[in-house]
């Protein structure tokens, strides 16, 4: 007898709004109705749509960038109940397989307004940019960046299981109290919960009212259950290891990328795609205690883009700003040095920041904190594979500057 089609555990429209599937949720809460039900060790397909919920259009303009809605980003698809899952025990996740929509063959990276969401290095470039990538198999174009084609490392940057009502306390007071302690930064520190445009699946009046005054936005990571890490190397053949906090898990996935460079840089940042993920669930019972756990654990998969020995350009950064201060084991500075490194080496070629800020973004750089050790320097590096250009980017070679177009900007 020939084996079964996978079961779908839910789908998505592209064509209805994200608020009115009761299968979405953009906010983190206990109370989240659950969508389905998944029995221990079954294989099912989970769609998803992209993170701002169909906000980005293929285009040439990054008005729809500028202007993203924030409140309503991040629709995640669940939860599911997983059978047997009770709190303590930790739920185990095979990612299968992930894979964009057939009817949406392309993604988007995107550098966001400073004053909407900006990005890691804001300071420096605080418009709206965009560059839209085609789909070709496991590779991937894109017009607003000619000259680069890669294959993805396609992965969800979003794998979580349900806060229980305390680890939800947790989340927002301490959110809370670095919002009150850091106000002098003059920017956004934390989102704390923010009940417009809250939606919470098939919640309706009174339960959907305390989820949107209650829930934690899912925009950060968080130690007790995962949720938005984007980690690229959690791709296909992976095992994450998520704690549980409520009775059946309540897992949901989302915010899936066809590829991404680490860190992230641009918060929009990897090539943001409508997807399905084909996962297998398990359960460790007991398992928290088990493993001592106190943040998720995974093992990545086989599947990476190869590129063979001495086929990286590494860039160093240190925790010296661009201003020449001294800051003192600081890998967010030396990190941000490190990403500016390679905005100057591939300007020589006839890219633009932005068009190098959105490719630092969404290729498959390696990212790695070298040495934390050294007072008063943290060093950081940046792995640039040479393959992914259609010409020569080595040392040795002349830099030839090039007509390599724009990406696309906002209106004035």
């Amino acid at each position: 007898m020939g084996k079964e089609a996978i079961r779908y555990a839910a789908k998505v429209s592209l064509d209805k709004p994200v608020e009115e599937q009761e299968c979405l949720h953009n906010r983190w809460h206990p109370s989240n109705p659950s969508y389905a039900t998944i029995a221990p060790n079954e294989v099912v397909k989970i769609e998803c749509v992209d993170w701002t919920g169909g906000q980005i259009g293929n285009n040439d303009s990054a008005d729809d960038i500028k202007n993203v809605d924030l409140t309503k980003i991040h629709y995640l698809t669940g939860p599911f109940d997983i059978e047997t899952a009770e709190p303590g025990d930790v739920l185990v996740v095979e990612i299968q397989d992930v894979q964009p929509l057939d009817e949406q063959p392309w993604g988007f990276t995107g550098v966001f307004a400073k004053e909407n969401g900006g990005g890691f290095l804001d300071e420096m470039y605080p418009e709206a940019a965009k560059a839209i990538w085609d789909f070709e198999g496991i590779f991937c174009s894109s017009r607003h960046i000619p000259g680069v084609r890669f294959a993805g490392l396609i992965h969800p940057g979003i794998l979580g299981c349900a806060p229980s009502a305390a680890v939800l306390e947790t989340w927002n007071s301490r959110e809370a109290e670095l919002i009150a302690t850091h106000a002098h930064l003059g920017r956004t520190v934390a989102e704390p919960p923010q009940p417009r445009n809250v939606h919470a699946g098939s919640a309706t009046g009174g339960l959907k009212e305390r989820i949107g005054i209650e829930g934690a936005r899912t925009i950060p990571g968080r130690p007790e259950h995962g949720g938005n890490c984007d980690i690229k190397n959690l791709s296909r053949g992976s095992k994450v290891y998520l704690p549980v906090h409520v009775p059946g898990a309540k897992f949901s996935v989302g915010d899936l990328h066809f590829s991404q460079g680490d860190g992230e840089i641009s918060f929009c940042g990897a090539i943001e795609m409508a997807g399905v993920i084909t996962l297998k669930f398990s359960v460790m019972k007991n398992g928290i205690a088990q493993l001592a756990m106190k943040s998720p654990i995974y093992i990545p998969g086989p599947v990476e883009p190869q590129f063979g020995p001495g086929r990286y350009i590494y860039f160093e950064g240190f925790s010296v700003d661009e201003k020449g201060k001294q800051h003192y084991l600081d890998a967010t500075v030396a990190y941000r040095q490190t990403c500016l490194r390679v905005v100057e080496y591939l300007r020589r070629f006839g890219y633009s920041d932005y068009q190098i800020y959105l490719l630092l973004s969404c290729a498959p750089v390696q990212g790695h904190i070298a040495g934390i050790v050294d007072i008063p320097n943290v060093c950081t590096t940046i792995g640039l594979p040479m393959d992914i250009f259609d010409f020569d980017i080595s040392p040795h070679v002349p830099a030839e500057k090039k007509d390599l177009g724009s990406c696309a900007f906002a209106s004035s």
